[in-house]
C-alpha cells in the first residue's frame, strides 16, 4: 500500500505518522512543507472532507507571527492563506487512496492497515 504524508521533518506528530507507515512496510511518499506547498486540489480534498477550520493550527508559530488570530476571514480566504502559508496546517495530513486523517490519527491508520 501507498501513504501520502503532508508534513514537517520537525513535527513530532508526523515524525510518528512516518514511523508507523514505515514499520509496517508501506510506501511512503513524504512532501515536507517547508519544501514544497500542498497543491489546491490536495488542500481541497481534505477541506471537503474536514471543513477549512479544522485544518488551521491556531497553536503553530507561523500563526501567532501572522498575526492570524484577530483576523477573521470566510473559508475562501482561509483555504488562500493555508495554500500560501502551509506552516499553519495542522499536521501530519495523511492520505491512503480516498481515505485522509488530519494530525496524529493512529487508531484510524491501523484501520487502513487491517483491510
Amino acid at each position: 500500500m501507498d501513504v501520502q504524508i503532508f508534513g514537517t521533518k520537525k513535527s513530532p506528530d508526523t515524525r510518528k505518522a512516518l514511523r508507523f507507515f514505515s514499520e509496517r512496510g508501506w510506501t511512503i511518499h513524504f512532501v515536507d512543507l517547508t519544501e514544497r506547498p500542498l497543491s489546491s486540489g490536495e488542500l481541497r480534498r481534505f477541506i471537503e472532507r474536514f471543513g477549512v477550520e479544522s485544518l488551521i493550527d491556531r497553536a503553530a508559530r507561523r500563526f501567532k507571527d501572522l498575526g492570524l488570530a484577530v483576523a477573521p476571514q470566510d473559508d475562501e480566504r482561509w483555504t488562500a492563506r493555508l495554500l500560501a502559508e502551509p506552516l499553519i496546517l495542522r499536521q501530519p495530513l495523511v492520505r491512503a487512496q480516498n481515505s485522509v486523517t488530519i494530525g496524529p490519527a493512529e487508531s484510524e491508520w491501523k484501520d487502513w492497515v487491517n483491510r
